[in-house]
């Protein structure tokens, strides 16, 4: 009887302990904003968007210790339309912004599913306005095709451990046919290496997609286009003032017709106001290859901390077209104006509530 018992006890103990390895946590964002943007010919749009300062979000990640130093985790994060309840544009949530499973150890983690691309990383995290509202940063997806993302791929990260030096290289996979007129399309190698010790922070990334088509190929096309894409981006946090300094470029190859490169250059500063505020501002300019049709594009912001987890936020945008451009602002959950008139400027304005738990 006494053995039985202990061997009750044994087994509940070591349940016990194989469940404190685990961990599964509940996380997201509910950011919604008041927006008006306006174009010059198109009049102006005012209604909520959604994810003006953090894009909005409902994820589930946990990790499991395996012993030895090896741990298993995953990740699934899905994108929260506010202003209407859905999913992204109007869908169901699904964990498109990130599903992932990884194996780490000392060396680093191995992560495999839908991720973020390596270079998006240095416009999300290394721009005042975080990539997101009426005052992001619009270096990205310029030729019309999503450099936000990728579909199976592969990555490896670095350890947090080398002293500051960062990194991570990823593969996706196209899973197309070997027989498919273009065999490669979807395949993406894409990288990024980064150093932040103290104040400093600097990183420099690249991706490479090949055989990428968009919405106005006719398929097959038999030779596909590949895109580029490469930027560097760094900051110095001085204490008062903290500048932002980015460089980016996007170019499609392979394709003989029409303007096939667009340079992003950026200057930027946040700077605490008050303890509990803080003040944003970019300046950019996007310079099309070959073409008058640039774009210059100014921001201003000032959010206000209620809380660790909640903020007030309010910015302000305007984008400037030259010769026969026709670019306009816009936002997360709302339409997007009609084409505005070539060389006309457009406005924006955004005025919300972020809480993350």
């Amino acid at each position: 009887m006494h053995t039985k018992k202990a061997l009750v006890l044994a087994v509940l103990a070591a349940s016990t302990g194989a469940m404190a390895q685990s961990s599964v946590t509940i996380f997201g964002v509910v950011d919604v904003a008041a927006t008006r943007i306006s174009g010059s010919g198109a009049g102006n749009r005012l209604g909520l968007s959604s994810g003006g300062n953090a894009a909005s979000r409902l994820g589930f990640r946990g990790t499991e210790d395996l012993g030895g130093g090896l741990s298993a985790s995953f990740w699934l994060e899905g994108a929260l339309g506010i202003d209407t309840g859905t999913g992204t544009a109007g869908g169901p949530l699904l964990f498109q912004r990130r599903s992932t499973v990884s194996l780490s150890n000392q060396f680093g983690e191995l992560r495999l599913g839908r991720d973020y691309l390596p270079t998006w990383w240095n416009i999300a995290l290394l721009e005042p306005f975080g990539a997101r509202g009426v005052g992001t940063s619009q270096a990205h997806s310029n030729f019309g095709y999503n450099t936000i993302w990728s579909n199976n791929s592969v990555g490896y990260i670095l350890p947090a451990t080398l002293g500051g030096v960062y990194g991570q290289v990823q593969y996706a996979f196209g899973e197309k046919s070997s027989t498919a007129p273009n065999d490669k399309q979807g395949n993406t190698l894409s990288g990024r290496l980064g150093y932040q010790n103290g104040p400093l922070n600097v990183a420099a990334a690249y991706s490479e997609f090949k055989q990428v088509l968009g919405a106005s190929d006719v398929a097959p096309v038999t030779i596909g286009r590949d895109l580029k894409v490469g930027n560097v981006a760094a900051t110095w946090d001085f204490g008062v003032v903290k500048p932002y300094v980015f460089y980016g470029q996007e170019k499609v190859t392979g394709n003989p017709a029409g303007n096939n490169r667009l340079d992003s250059y950026m200057l930027g500063a946040t700077a605490p106001l008050g303890g509990l505020g803080e003040l944003r501002a970019t300046v950019a300019r996007y310079d099309l290859k070959d073409s008058s049709s640039d774009f210059n594009k100014v921001a201003i912001g000032y959010g206000y901390l209620f809380s660790k987890r909640t903020q007030f936020y309010v910015t302000a945008a305007r984008l400037t077209n030259k010769g026969a451009g026709t670019r306009s602002l816009a936002a997360d959950g709302m339409a997007t104006l009609a084409p505005i008139r070539a060389g006309g400027n457009s406005t924006g304005l955004d005025v919300g509530i972020r809480h993350s738990f």
